[in-house]
């Protein structure tokens, strides 16, 4: 089975704007959460290919260092547009499943994406990680690659789940800590660095944090 991941990546000016963090800061903090993801994904043995969709010029430096495919994201209208140019990639390049992560869960872990995995099912199916506070979807397995049309807005994790459902019977909902927590304001962030997951990544974050 040919599993994709793809990420969606917007302009890191305009990202995280809840946090309160100077632009230099929140460009730092992407960079990071960004290249740990990559990093993990390029090392899982279930992900063939990475397919970040963007059109900021520092991702697709990052990009590079990882082996990802980069489709350009001139127009930046949406995650939703983001995910179906991905699609579009994918089925022309006979891909049979995706996996949507965003660029924000930087404690992900190979085992994670193996976990969630093991909930896989033929011929179609969805997977969906919701965020820690279930308003959000923070992974979303499809299979194939056009079983549904994606819905990252508002309480997308209820949207995913409902949707997913009119498509087919075998869909997964599946609880992944690591998965469940991205970062979208000060609380998230703060939460992030009180748990014991990966010493040199919240190291990393501490010290952009410290930056005047």
């Amino acid at each position: 089975m040919k599993i994709a991941a793809i990420i969606p990546v917007k302009t890191f000016s305009k990202a995280k704007t809840r946090l309160d963090l100077s632009p230099q800061q929140v460009e730092d903090l992407c960079k990071v959460m960004l290249d740990e993801i990559l990093h993990i994904l390029s090392i899982s043995p279930q992900i063939e290919k990475i397919i970040m969709v963007t059109k900021e010029e520092k991702a697709i430096k990052i990009g590079e260092k990882h082996n990802t495919i980069t489709i350009r994201d001139e127009k930046e209208e949406s995650v939703n547009s983001a995910v179906a140019l991905a699609d579009k990639y994918l089925l022309e390049n006979n891909f049979d499943a995706s996996i949507v992560f965003p660029q924000d869960i930087p404690f992900i872990k190979t085992q994670d994406i193996d976990f969630m995995l093991n909930y896989k099912m033929h011929p179609n199916f969805a997977i969906i990680v919701p965020s820690r506070r279930f308003d959000g979807t923070n992974a979303l397995a499809r299979m194939p690659i056009n079983l549904m049309n994606t819905h990252y807005d508002e309480d997308s994790y209820k949207i995913h789940m409902n949707t997913a459902k009119q498509h087919t019977l075998n869909v997964a909902m599946v609880f992944v800590k690591r998965i469940m927590w991205d970062v979208d304001n000060a609380e998230d962030l703060k939460f992030l660095l009180e748990q014991n997951e990966k010493p040199e990544i919240s190291e990393k974050i501490k010290r952009i944090l410290e930056l005047n």
